[in-house]
């Protein structure tokens, strides 16, 4: 008997790595794919600022997938089945609000690609953690260390260098004025993905009810839902369905092509989603984080490989920088995590929504 429990037991955790190994891909292909193809969509002369914003969420009903498997195939065969719909009023609530900034984080965010070259958008997008630690110590009292006081400084030390050079990198045919536009936009982009952390972190520690996968889906797809409706707004203000047929024919790439383009840029975005919530379910937020900083540098190099981008000894600065404040601040996060079981009292890891703006 003791024998086959174990057994059970082995395979449980043999599915659980293939799991997060699968996520883990899926996060690491939206973390870098995401930033590209959204690039290449506007290097070949599309420019609908919120049909690219739109596009970050819109693939959200792939999330019903993962969801139902959950809801018919329980983790664990001693926990009771999910309810088809678990999520409370306030909950959903709470989680369209956040869903709303997120959308407006997904505008920001796209009218800084649109402007600057990957590899330097995604060195000032690095900035975000800086914010999250600020906004984490206001609303959910994370108490500043050491560690992350440092990274906070050499964050904000890496997007003072990358402003120095301000238009050194800048695209040809594009003004510093949109340069500089699109510069302040991933910044403000990065500051609103900051807040947007420790408000999920907020809304899980007061909410009353258990946080288990399906309910973290449920909740990834409210925020998704209200997101792509604030972008779907955006567009019909901004008559961008009117226009994307006229600007799949002029696409350098070609009509057909222009289509694949934006169906790739929707699903690089959902895989980033999909992947983080699998990582964070099977492992931690802050391990998925530790894969979005990862990839940092591979996204940076891709963005200089693919589409030819300059790479100044001021990006080489602003990147050292950069992972240097990521050692220093999941270091210490490592090293308090440590402490806390060390001492009996091992801080819970609450499920954390991410931006796919990391």
């Amino acid at each position: 008997m003791l024998e086959k429990e174990e057994k059970r037991k082995q395979k449980k955790r043999s599915m659980k790595r293939v799991l997060l190994l699968l996520n883990s891909v899926l996060l690491a292909l939206g973390t870098s794919g995401g930033p590209l193809v959204m690039r290449l969509y506007f290097i070949h002369g599309g420019n609908r600022i919120w049909l690219s914003s739109f596009l970050e969420t819109a693939a959200f009903p792939l999330i019903f997938i993962p969801l139902t498997i959950s809801h018919f195939h329980p983790t664990s065969h001693h926990s009771p089945k999910p309810n088809l719909v678990s999520i409370k009023l306030p909950l959903f609530l709470a989680s369209a609000v956040i869903g709303i900034l997120t959308g407006l984080d997904d505008y920001l965010y796209a009218c800084g690609i649109a402007r600057l070259p990957v590899s330097t958008s995604s060195l000032i997008q690095a900035s975000h953690l800086a914010f999250t630690a600020i906004f984490a110590f206001l609303l959910v009292r994370h108490r500043f260390t050491v560690y992350s006081v440092n990274a906070v400084v050499l964050l904000t030390v890496a997007a003072v260098v990358l402003a120095l050079r301000s238009g050194g990198d800048r695209p040809p045919g594009e003004s510093t004025r949109q340069y500089v536009i699109g510069f302040v936009m991933i910044l403000a982009a990065a500051a609103l993905y900051g807040l947007v952390l420790p408000l999920m972190e907020l809304v899980y520690k007061r909410s009353k009810q258990r946080v288990t996968y399906s309910l973290v889906m449920e909740i990834q797809l409210v925020m998704c839902f209200f997101a792509t409706l604030f972008c779907t707004l955006g567009m019909l203000i901004n008559n961008d369905f009117k226009v994307i047929s006229r600007e799949a024919k002029d696409y350098e790439l070609g009509e057909s092509k222009y289509y694949v383009v934006l169906v790739g840029s929707a699903i690089m975005w959902q895989f980033f989603f999909l992947g983080a919530i699998g990582v964070i379910f099977c492992s931690s937020s802050l391990f998925s984080g530790i894969i979005i900083a990862a990839f940092l540098p591979v996204t940076e190099v891709l963005g200089v490989i693919v589409y030819k981008e300059n790479f100044e000894a001021e990006k080489g600065v602003a990147l050292v920088l950069s992972l240097w404040g990521f050692v220093s601040y999941f270091y210490g996060e490592i090293k308090q995590d440590r402490e806390n079981n060390k001492n009996g009292c091992p801080e819970t890891e609450l499920p954390q929504s991410l931006s796919p703006n990391a």
